[in-house]
């Protein structure tokens, strides 16, 4: 089934070149189909880039989803222009009387400064707040949920001595968990980030479950509530070349840095990526939307705030 996205999206030629199934909204609405509704609060600076990412993945599904993107109404981003963002996006004053079935919250460019010095952290804290009552399930990726985990539970990201970049081995700590239905025993998974989260600092926290770690990366993917909120500390929505423009940009200003760990082939960019993770990215995605969005979301999105803790067996 196809991804049902604003009508002009530059995300939709770029897909439909990969024979990737999107539809506008004006042939979506001729379809009497129950969408799963999917919120997309996008904070990286590239903002098409990363809506692609993302449309890529949650298109590889059976279900029909319909995405709004969110923007934030404290925010104005300066590698966006303002006619995309108000052509494309939505302000959270326009949605915060809306109900969704999932949502997104990406990872963003300030990862090095303290969270209540971040420009827009009242706003955003609001929204993670919001979304505990208005979303079925939540997926936090990278700085978003380093953000949240702090918001919810106190937990405190910690510098690392070097960059963690580059892309990692990861296993899997409850393998029954629906989440992994279908992965190897190990699987891979891009990061890059300047900081991470200690997993002494989440064994006090009894509402929450680590679900994924690497001995490289530290933990990888955890749930809180059974699943109504997931913290993914990498990237595997990334694209083939995403760690390559990173790399590339890095070097082309003088800075120095590694270059991305298990990554190019030999370790030589010339020779180019080896992709070995968007099998378990797809299969990551589709996972989430089956068994912690479409099959616990109620039919009537108003019922989403009578949701308790999802409670799945694996």
């Amino acid at each position: 089934m196809p991804v049902k996205i604003p009508n002009n999206l530059p995300a939709i030629e770029l897909l439909k070149k990969e024979n990737i199934f999107v539809m506008s909204d004006l042939r979506a609405n001729a379809q009497d189909i129950r969408a799963m509704r999917m919120l997309i609060l996008n904070l990286m600076p590239l903002k098409i880039s990363t809506e692609t990412d993302f449309v890529r993945l949650l298109s590889n599904t059976p279900l029909q989803v319909e995405i709004d993107f969110l923007r934030l109404d404290t925010h104005t981003p300066k590698n966006t222009s303002q006619e995309h963002l108000e052509m494309f996006y939505k302000g959270f004053s326009e949605i915060q009387g809306n109900f969704y079935d999932g949502m997104i919250i990406t990872g963003a460019p300030v990862e090095m400064m303290k969270f209540e010095e971040v420009s827009y952290w009242e706003e955003i804290t609001k929204i993670f707040d919001w979304a505990k009552i208005h979303v079925t399930s939540t997926l936090y990726i990278c700085w978003a949920s380093q953000a949240a985990l702090y918001h919810f539970y106190g937990v405190e990201k910690v510098p690392l001595n070097e960059k963690l970049f580059g892309v990692f081995k990861h296993t899997a700590t409850e393998k029954v968990n629906p989440l992994f239905r279908g992965f190897d025993d190990e699987f891979f998974i891009p990061h890059s980030r300047h900081t991470t989260i200690l997993k002494s600092d989440l064994e006090n926290k009894k509402d929450i479950t680590i679900l994924s770690e690497s001995d490289d990366a530290g933990v990888a993917i955890l749930s809180s509530r059974g699943g109504r909120e997931f913290y993914l500390t990498g990237h595997s929505e990334y694209a083939p070349l995403t760690l390559h423009d990173e790399y590339t940009r890095d070097t082309e200003k003088g800075l120095e840095v590694d270059i991305p760990e298990n990554y190019y082939a030999g370790d030589k960019p010339e020779n180019g990526p080896v992709v070995r993770w968007t099998g378990h990215a797809n299969l990551l995605f589709n996972n989430w939307l089956n068994y912690f969005v479409y099959q616990e979301t109620p039919f009537d999105l108003n019922e989403v705030p009578l949701l308790g803790e999802i409670k799945i067996n694996g």
